[in-house]
């Protein structure tokens, strides 16, 4: 207790120094000029703190070099091979015959090594770096590298440096599914050795990374952060220049311009630097091929091509060597409605100045748009007689300006919002007057600048777009409103902060929503015309015909059922209801069709299931399916109290198959020592850090909940917090936030009988308490509607989240990628010294309905659904095809440890599971979960006393119980008739026996 005192009064005094006191709408006086002084130091600290978090941005620092002087070094080139990198183990090279076809000894690459190399350069000035490398990862993770320049990370992009890999359908005809569909292929890595310069990870640059090397001798330093390759010669070179078309063109003035006319199918013949670029099926009559029917894979790109640096390549044979103009039949119908852009590559290089930045402007329907200047004249590309590389690569840095001032202006926003906090002391009271402006004058100024600047913007975009009817400028132009508005009323900022920073609406919140779309640049491709004459086919066919395919199409859609539930499944098939969406479902019958039917010649039908809460209601009218999977957790249990599941613990192996999960995963699927389902996918709860904030900040990653308290005070200092889960639930506190302290303060939620709630008891006032003070005590923050955002914002560089902020961070958080990483969920400490981490992890589960046709069939297919084999296969191919967004966190361990995840992470996630514990179900645990959210909030809110609060809850709770249990006959008249068996995860470990018996 001393010691919670001694931290409660030191958070205290570091809350007040920031903020100083209150101020009200009065005339300063000397007490209040010495606070405002100390805050004007607190600012100097904090800020200069924040500019020294991380480095500035590569166009900042850019600007810097180039108002010092600093130019582009001219007519220079040093080639390194691996044998001179500096301190070079044997053992990382690799010899000549074993290179690949490099011809020479290469640099073994991985493990988060590190490769060091000298070089002498004849004038201070910018050069670019350049490596051969050779992939040897063939996983959706990306290779990654840092690149350190005499010791020191030049600019925040040189933090993350990537590799891409070339990739390709593994078969080149599509097949097609039971109903005459095509479905993709598998990916496959096409490795090969490829020269690449170090550019910026997000491609906002339109050009290579450039680095600052001083005359004389700098030391370069390439670390590995993810991924393997070999790595051949390195370069440091003058910045590459892109000749002007007439330049170009005058290089083939004796080359003729020909008459041929190539049609390439866009979804035929290429390669893609990222395996989720894929192709779809696009319906309509102006697309080719098209079927009124089936669904042919006749168009590539679109949602799947639209992150910038994604590049596709196609290769097109060419029978006469010439000039040939370049079209592409595209539609690009990007959401927000902006204008997206490209460049283009011929046989690996931009040929021209003109060939980058190419405009595909918004439209609802294909047009062909041909490679010309501004003025419309075609440009024309010389391609050699045989085989030619015809490369689109996605473009963001033309909006790279707008997004970097958003930035910084999101930036400025939070430190001025965090300055007028410390002013009033955080609080927002709409009765109360605020005298602001007096304390910060330029208030009006500020904001109107801030206006100013994305009005700016906003008349940018237009000019890129062409036009106003873009949801972009709209953000903007409202974004803009909102901040003259606010810079009217001044001294109503304090209790409009809403509007400014916090709300979901405001002006940060605008901002951070454009970060997310501006660079987006989807585009969807139907063919490529390599052609000299102007004669190509209209992007759009007739009328008559276009109404024709259209009525054919009407009457199909009365016999096609595809995925669709249906009432006709023959009597030797298990059918099977999935819930989620249709990919997953193509995916999984195309995976049962190859490998699970001619393996057990056991037949199955997979459908989308409509809604997984009318599982009950089909169950009732006996039109339930043979198995449902991708259920909610808390499903199986419900079903199995109205008898409509089957107990799986009745199949003879089902004990020793239970090893592949974790104990806890089993808790909510179970009534006693029968388990109605199997746990399909799961949650995990870890902490996620800013690695580069806390190191700059010497603050360690906590292991506890001592030390997280123990941290608290510098972050606070700083405007910072630590993120708990029970700050991202509204009002109501789920099971999911509050269960885990009660499980680590070694409390129970239920008697040991089952007849009574537990959580009266000690242990569990204990967890309440401590629960509480987190936020009435410590100042942890009460409500944040989204952590992902203030995570990428740095407010809350630390805090707990789950898979899906996991999947948040690493598909839509470029500009923090390598910045953060994850830990194991705080815990508390034992007698022992132990660390009890004990969290939920709730994901979706399967199971086999009582009305099945056959048990032992669908036990079979449950089986086969739920080995290693098949959930990494699947995860690996879902993932492949669709991108970083569909991780699938398999509840299979093994599975789990073979997903293209880096592998630190994967420890630190099956560290955790091994502390997995879910809330066992109980006919009224609905009470429980509710009553404990109504202590904390009576406790939080009302200030009552901790033991009160749970006395009155224990009543509520405890008279639920009992006339839940009389209802399932577990007590009569108020009398146990018979015990309520709690799971536990003794119970789920016995059942796999040691490892000696399971072997």
């Amino acid at each position: 207790m001393r010691s919670k005192i001694i931290v409660s009064l030191v958070l205290v005094f570091s809350l007040l120094m920031p903020y100083g006191a209150p101020l009200a709408q009065e005339e300063p006086n000397q007490t209040q000029t010495k606070d405002q002084a100390t805050d004007q130091t607190m600012d100097q600290a904090i800020n200069q703190t924040v500019e020294n978090v991380v480095e500035e941005r590569y166009h900042t620092v850019l600007e810097m070099w180039e108002k010092e002087g600093v130019n582009d070094a001219s007519n220079f080139e040093a080639l390194i091979a691996p044998s001179d990198f500096i301190d070079v183990d044997e053992d990382d090279l690799v010899p000549a015959g074993e290179s690949n076809g490099y011809g020479d000894s290469v640099f073994y690459w991985h493990n988060q090594e590190s490769l060091t190399y000298e070089v002498t350069v004849p004038n201070d000035g910018l050069y670019e770096l350049s490596f051969d490398y050779y992939p040897i990862s063939k996983e959706i993770v990306p290779i990654e590298g840092s690149i350190l320049v005499n010791g020191e990370y030049p600019y925040y992009e040189s933090r993350r440096i990537v590799f891409p890999v070339k990739w390709k359908n593994a078969q080149e005809d599509y097949d097609v599914d039971r109903f005459g569909n095509e479905i993709i292929p598998k990916q496959v890595a096409v490795p090969e050795w490829t020269t690449i310069s170090a550019e910026d990870a997000s491609h906002l640059q339109a050009e290579p990374l450039k680095f600052h090397l001083e005359k004389g001798k700098n030391e370069i330093t390439l670390t590995n952060l993810r991924g393997e390759m070999l790595v051949g010669n390195v370069s440091v070179h003058s910045p590459t220049q892109l000749p002007t078309y007439n330049d170009y063109i005058s290089n083939f003035s004796n080359e003729s311009k020909t008459d041929a006319l190539i049609t390439h199918e866009a979804e035929k013949g290429y390669t893609k630097n990222s395996s989720y670029i894929r192709p779809e099926a696009t319906i309509g009559s102006s697309v080719s091929p098209n079927d009124p029917k089936k669904l042919y894979l006749n168009t590539l790109g679109g949602e799947s091509w639209a992150e910038s640096g994604q590049r596709v390549n196609w290769t097109i044979d060419v029978e006469e060597a010439g000039l040939y103009q370049v079209t592409f039949k595209i539609l690009q119908n990007k959401a927000t409605g902006g204008t997206v852009f490209r460049n283009l590559y011929v046989n690996g290089e931009i040929p021209f100045e003109e060939a980058t930045h190419i405009r595909f402007e918004h439209s609802k329907k294909w047009k062909n748009v041909t490679l010309a200047n501004e003025d419309g004249d075609a440009l024309l590309v010389y391609l050699d007689k045989g085989e030619n590389e015809i490369s689109l690569q996605a473009d963001a840095s033309p909006l790279a300006r707008t997004i970097n001032e958003i930035n910084d202006i999101n930036r400025e926003m939070q430190e001025f919002a965090l300055t007028i906090k410390k002013l009033t002391g955080g609080e927002a009271d709409q009765a109360r007057e605020w005298n602001i402006s007096e304390y910060i004058p330029d208030v009006p100024e500020t904001l109107t600048g801030w206006a100013d600047r994305l009005q700016k913007e906003s008349e940018y975009v237009e000019k890129l777009n062409g036009s106003t009817d873009s949801q972009d400028i709209a953000s903007l132009n409202l974004a803009v409103q909102k901040l003259r508005t606010l810079s009217k009323e001044p001294d109503k900022v304090p209790n409009r902060l809403t509007e400014l920073t916090e709300g979901s609406s405001s002006v940060s919140q605008l901002l951070g929503n454009l970060l997310l779309e501006l660079p987006k640049q989807p585009l969807l491709i139907d063919r490529i015309y390599v052609h000299g004459t102007d004669d190509i086919p209209d992007a759009k066919v007739g009328f008559w015909k276009g109404l024709w395919f259209n009525v054919k199409r009407f009457f199909s859609s009365f016999t096609s059922n595809n995925y669709a539930v249906s009432n006709d499944v023959d009597e030797d098939t298990i059918e099977i209801w999935v819930n989620r969406p249709r990919q997953y479902v193509e995916l999984t019958q195309n995976m049962a069709d190859r490998l699970f039917t001619p393996e057990t010649g056991i037949k199955v039908k997979f459908s989308l299931m409509p809604d997984e809460g009318k599982l009950i209601l089909a169950s009732a009218a006996n039109s339930q399916p043979d198995v449902a999977i991708g259920v909610s957790s808390w499903l199986p249990y419900e079903l199995a109290m109205r008898g409509a599941v089957v107990d799986l613990h009745q199949f003879d192996d089902f004990e020793p198959y239970t090893k592949q999960f974790s104990p806890g995963a089993f808790l909510s699927l179970m009534v006693g020592d029968s388990v109605y389902a199997l746990p399909e996918t799961q949650d995990f709860f870890v902490q996620f850090y800013r690695r580069d904030i806390l190191d700059s900040l010497n603050i360690p990653v906590p292991d506890n909940w001592d030390e997280v308290v123990a941290i608290l005070p510098e972050l606070q200092r700083f405007g910072m917090n630590y993120f708990s889960p029970l700050a991202g639930d509204a009002a109501f506190k789920s099971f999911q936030t509050t269960a885990p302290y009660i499980f680590q303060f070694d409390g129970e939620l239920y008697s040991e009988n089952g007849m009574t709630t537990a959580i009266s008891e000690e242990s569990a006032l204990k967890a309440i308490q401590f629960m509480s003070d987190l936020n009435t005590i410590y100042s942890m923050p009460l409500q944040v509607p989204n952590f992902y955002n203030h995570f990428r914002y740095s407010t809350l560089p630390i805090g707990i989240s789950s898979f899906n902020t996991y999947v948040q961070l690493t598909a839509a958080a470029p500009e923090i990628a390598g910045s953060w990483d994850i830990a194991p969920y705080p815990g508390v400490v034992q007698e022992d010294g132990s660390v009890e981490r004990w969290a939920t992890g709730a994901g979706t589960s399967a199971m086999i309905f009582e009305g099945t046709k056959d048990k032992e069939k669908a036990w079979e297919f449950l089986k086969w659904w739920m080995s290693t084999e098949t959930q990494a296969e699947f995860a690996s191919t879902i993932q492949t095809l669709y991108g970083p967004a569909y991780m699938w966190n398999t509840a299979n361990i093994e599975a789990f440890k073979m997903l293209p995840l880096p592998e630190k992470h994967k420890e630190v996630i099956l560290e955790q599971w091994e502390y997995l514990m879910e809330v066992p179900k109980h006919p009224a645990a609905y009470m429980v979960e509710r009553e404990i959210s109504n202590i904390w909030n009576k406790i939080v809110f009302d200030g009552e006393n901790t033991r009160a609060a749970v006395d009155d809850s224990v009543i509520a709770i405890n008279r639920e119980f009992q006339r839940k249990l009389e209802e399932f006959g577990y007590m009569k008249n108020g009398k146990m008739v018979k015990p309520y068996q709690i799971p536990t995860i003794e119970q789920v470990e016995s059942w796999a026996g040691d490892e000696d018996e399971a072997k």
